[in-house]
């Protein structure tokens, strides 16, 4: 069939075999604790092409995307194409042996399933409206926690098994879809959109009851529906775990501690083995927290958003600690080539003192109308800049 993008045509002289042998010693020297240099790596993801009339002159839409398969399917196979042979970071490029896609809810997943009706925005991602006002607040206690597989949840799994079952290839190779629905945005987030950022913010304080009950019902929630992905996987249980939850930006250390510190724990505790290191994901300004989730948590991988002194919270955290971050997303997608590389080295020198244990990516999650040239001049700043003395 036609591609449904409008992408670019691929440089005949690029060396993928070249760039890939790179990029294994640059990964396997930062996991040995000994770097060569700092790794880069992207967050990025269909909506670079989907949210951008330039590669999408069809118009495909999120609309189509969630509600077909094929569309889904077909648009996560050209995106890995466009991904692996026009973004340069440190991850393998040319043609696979394979594709590896996934089944996307983009971030309205545990939202909508927990009753969040879905919304559909013409040129960009979709999301969730918020379901629970002052009139109706106890709704979802009275419903119970949904099935694991019921709503969304069913067509995640429909469609990985689709997506899953043999009959698949793009450009001769097989396509295979990875597993999902394995971790969680977080509580807190959760909390904030079924009840509202303003409404439940105000609620810990001034009804903590509510707050509480609200988040101990989709915390059970959480671990019910992993738990049962699990076991449909044929997964046991792991040694660590990956969560987020960006909302606690929101809160002093004190609250957090006090509010939504517990939630977290339980989640980690009854859904880990207790015996391996934890990975979390938080966008906004949330490094006032990075101490007590790295002493309370375990967490040792940090995905950062913006805005962070890289440098400050690499020291703070200590040089065993994984720091993910780096320039804004504005500023690659719009800022000049000296802008970009001046960002990008102004964050290296920051870091290189004082850690080995950096990666540096966009913060946080590439932009549409990002120019494959622009992550081009981050890259090469990357090569130029990132590199440790011996």
């Amino acid at each position: 069939m036609d591609m449904l993008f409008n992408l670019p045509s691929v440089d005949p002289n690029v060396d993928y075999k070249r760039h890939n042998e790179e990029v294994k010693q640059v990964w396997d020297a930062f996991h040995r604790g000994d770097p060569i240099r700092v790794p880069m790596t992207l967050g990025v993801n269909p909506r670079v092409l989907l949210c951008n009339p330039k590669y999408n002159p069809r118009g495909i839409s999120f609309e189509d995307y969630w509600n077909d398969p094929d569309i889904m399917l077909e648009v996560q196979c050209e995106f890995a194409y466009y991904r692996d042979h026009f973004l340069f970071y440190d991850h393998n490029m040319g043609l696979p042996n394979e594709w590896w896609i996934g089944v996307d809810p983009q971030n309205f997943g545990e939202a909508a399933w927990l009753g969040a009706p879905l919304k559909f925005i013409p040129g960009d991602t979709p999301d969730t409206t918020v379901p629970l006002n002052d009139d109706n607040r106890e709704m979802l206690f009275e419903k119970g926690i949904p099935d694991p597989f019921s709503g969304v949840m069913g067509r995640i799994r429909d469609y990985y098994e689709y997506f899953n079952n043999g009959k698949h290839t793009f450009m001769g190779r097989p396509v295979k879809a990875g597993r999902g629905m394995l971790g969680t945005d977080g509580p807190m987030t959760i909390a904030c959109s079924l009840r509202g950022a303003t409404e439940f913010c105000i609620e810990l304080y001034e009804d903590p009851d509510y707050a509480m009950q609200l988040l101990e019902f989709i915390t059970e929630a959480t671990i019910m529906r992993i738990r049962a992905w699990r076991d449909y996987y044929g997964l046991g249980t792991p040694d660590g775990m990956y969560i987020a939850d960006d909302s606690i930006a929101l809160l002093s250390v004190k609250d957090y501690k006090r509010f939504i510190l517990p939630f977290h724990k339980r989640i980690i505790s009854e859904l880990t083995t207790g015996k391996g290191t934890n990975q979390i994901h938080l966008c906004g300004d949330a490094t006032r927290h990075f101490k007590t989730i790295r002493d309370e948590l375990n967490v040792r991988y940090y995905d950062t958003g913006f805005p962070v002194e890289h440098g400050k919270i690499c020291s703070e955290l200590g040089d065993g600690v994984i720091v993910y971050g780096g320039p804004r997303i504005d500023i690659l997608k719009s800022g000049t080539a000296e802008e970009i590389e001046n960002e990008t080295r102004r964050i290296l020198e920051d870091i290189i003192p004082v850690s080995k244990s950096f990666v540096i990516r966009d913060a946080n999650n590439l932009a549409p109308g990002t120019s494959p040239e622009n992550i081009q001049i981050m890259y090469d700043t990357v090569k130029k800049y990132g590199i440790y003395k011996k």
